[in-house]
């Protein structure tokens, strides 16, 4: 599951604004803030989920999943 924490890190990582992750996923800006809020992705549906996370990988990102240390993000070698 994509966390908030690990969408904002993961921008970060690539140098991504929240305008230029709408223009890779096809959302608006309204829809990535808010899946980088309180809420988190579990705000918005998993087709949008599934954008973000297309998104950001296909830029260089890893997700690590839970294993004991927490959930997180890494550029890919």
């Amino acid at each position: 599951m994509l966390t908030s924490a690990q969408m904002k890190a993961g921008r970060a990582l690539v140098d991504l604004s929240q305008k230029s992750l709408a223009e890779l996923t096809g959302l608006s800006v309204p829809t990535i803030k808010r899946m980088e809020g309180p809420k988190g992705p579990m705000a918005s549906s998993g087709t949008n989920v599934q954008l973000v996370i297309n998104a950001l990988e296909s830029a260089g990102v890893e997700f690590i999943p839970e294993n004991g240390g927490g959930a997180g993000v890494r550029l890919k070698k």
